[in-house]
C-alpha cells in the first residue's frame, strides 16, 4: 500500500513538472512594455490638436470684454462643440500696429501654427500711416510665418477705411488685404467687421470695438472664411 501511494505521489509530481515545462516563456527579444508604448502613441495621435493662431490688435484681443467673450474664444467653443481637433490661440494685443506686430511675430511663432489668421492694419489706418509701409509690414509678417511653417494655411482679415480718410487713401488702404491674399494664396475675410461696424447696438460706447453681440457676428464673418480649411 505504501509503495502504491508513493507511486501515485511521484506521478503527480511529474505531471505538475510537465505543466510548468509546457508554459511558453516570454521571448527575450520582446519588450513587455512595447504594447503599452504603442497604445500611448495611438492615444497621443488621437488627441493631437492643430493650432489656429489669431494674430491681431484689440479687435482680436476682445478689448473691453472678458477674453472668453472675444471671437477667438467663441471659435474655440464652436470647434469643441463640433469635436474638431483644433486649439485656438488668441494673440491679439490692443493698440497693435503692423510695425508692432512685425516686431512681435518671432516671439509668437515659438509655438506651432497650422492655421494663421492675420488681423492687423486698423490702427495704422486710424493714425493715417503710410499705406505702403502698412502693406510692407503685413507682407513681412506673412513671410515669417511661411518661412517657419511652410505648410500653415494663411488667412488675411480685411479692414476698410472710412471715407473721411480721403478717397485716395481709402482706395489704397482697402486694396492691401485683397492684394496680400492673392500674393500669398491666403484665404480672405473681405471685411472683419461686416454687419458690425457703425451699428451702435453691436459696439461698445466708443463705437469702434464690438460688444458681446458684435463679437458673435465677427465670429460668423471669420467662420465663413475658414470653415473649408477645417475639413
Amino acid at each position: 500500500m505504501l509503495i502504491c501511494r508513493l507511486s501515485i505521489l511521484s506521478a503527480l509530481i511529474l505531471a505538475l513538472s510537465g505543466c510548468k515545462d509546457n508554459q511558453q516563456a516570454p521571448s527575450p527579444n520582446v519588450d513587455p512594455t512595447e504594447d503599452k508604448k504603442t497604445e500611448m502613441q495611438d492615444t497621443s495621435t488621437k488627441t493631437h490638436k492643430k493650432s489656429i493662431l489669431c494674430f491681431g490688435n484689440s479687435l482680436t484681443a476682445g478689448y473691453g470684454l472678458d477674453e472668453q467673450q472675444a471671437w477667438p474664444a467663441l471659435m474655440q467653443s464652436r470647434l469643441d462643440s463640433l469635436s474638431l481637433p483644433f486649439k485656438v490661440v488668441n494673440a491679439g494685443l490692443s493698440g497693435e500696429t503692423t510695425s508692432g506686430g512685425l516686431n512681435r511675430i518671432d516671439w509668437v511663432l515659438r509655438q506651432p501654427v497650422d492655421l494663421f489668421i492675420l488681423e492687423l492694419g486698423a490702427n495704422d489706418m486710424l493714425r493715417g500711416l503710410n499705406v505702403d509701409i502698412t502693406k510692407k509690414n503685413l507682407s513681412a509678417i506673412l513671410d515669417k510665418v511661411r518661412a517657419k511653417y511652410p505648410d500653415a494655411q494663411l488667412v488675411v482679415a480685411g479692414m476698410l477705411s472710412p471715407s473721411n480718410m480721403g478717397a485716395e487713401y481709402e482706395k489704397a488702404f482697402n486694396r492691401i488685404f485683397s492684394d496680400l491674399s492673392m500674393q500669398y494664396k491666403a484665404v480672405l475675410i473681405p471685411f472683419l467687421l461686416d454687419e458690425v461696424a457703425g451699428i451702435k447696438e453691436l459696439n461698445l460706447p466708443d463705437g469702434k470695438h464690438p460688444n458681446v453681440q458684435g463679437q458673435k457676428i465677427v465670429l460668423e464673418n471669420v467662420w465663413q472664411a475658414i470653415a473649408p480649411l477645417l475639413e
